[in-house]
């Protein structure tokens, strides 16, 4: 079947070769590349987060925010950013400050809590009887916390500090 450009084209319902596909998909690729390149901070977001995925994982969702969700208060500044994380039966509450995070797991349980801030940035806080638990490190650009209770693997989602 000839085309208005007086090509063959392919009949209906046909599509090329796969190797004809793959040149391409190869050249889109190469087009891509050139005319909108991924901004290297946000490749290397997405490769930081991926290292740290848990497949066995429950995702622990933001329930509050005090950013969001809080009326500001007039006149007050530096004020601590607030918050909630939940997964079923879960909570676990942050403040996060300029001099670290200070946080409680309810019901209170024995876990260890790691502050995630990249593939190599791990830190351990442990968490006392009463769920509660603290870090003397601020994070510093987008962070997450794993929480391990014996079988149990809670992440929170990722936020910006």
């Amino acid at each position: 079947m000839t085309g208005h450009d007086g090509h063959d084209t392919p009949h209906e319902g046909s599509g090329g070769s796969e190797f004809e596909d793959a040149l391409l998909e190869e050249e889109l690729r190469q087009a891509a590349v050139v005319l909108d390149p991924v901004p290297d901070a946000l490749r290397r977001l997405a490769v930081d987060a991926y290292a740290l995925h848990d497949l066995d994982a429950r995702i622990a969702e933001l329930t509050f925010d005090s950013l969001m969700d809080a009326l500001p208060v007039r006149g007050v500044t530096d004020v601590p950013r607030m918050l909630t994380f939940r997964a079923g039966e879960v909570t676990v509450d942050v403040e996060v400050t300029d001099d670290g995070l200070i946080g409680q797991v309810l019901p209170p349980r024995s876990a260890s809590i790691e502050v995630l801030g990249g593939p190599q940035t791990a830190t351990r806080v442990t968490v006392d009887t009463l769920g509660r638990f603290t870090s003397d490190t601020p994070p510093s650009g987008p962070f997450a916390l794993r929480l391990r209770t014996g079988a149990e693997v809670i992440v929170t989602e990722w936020l910006r500090a």
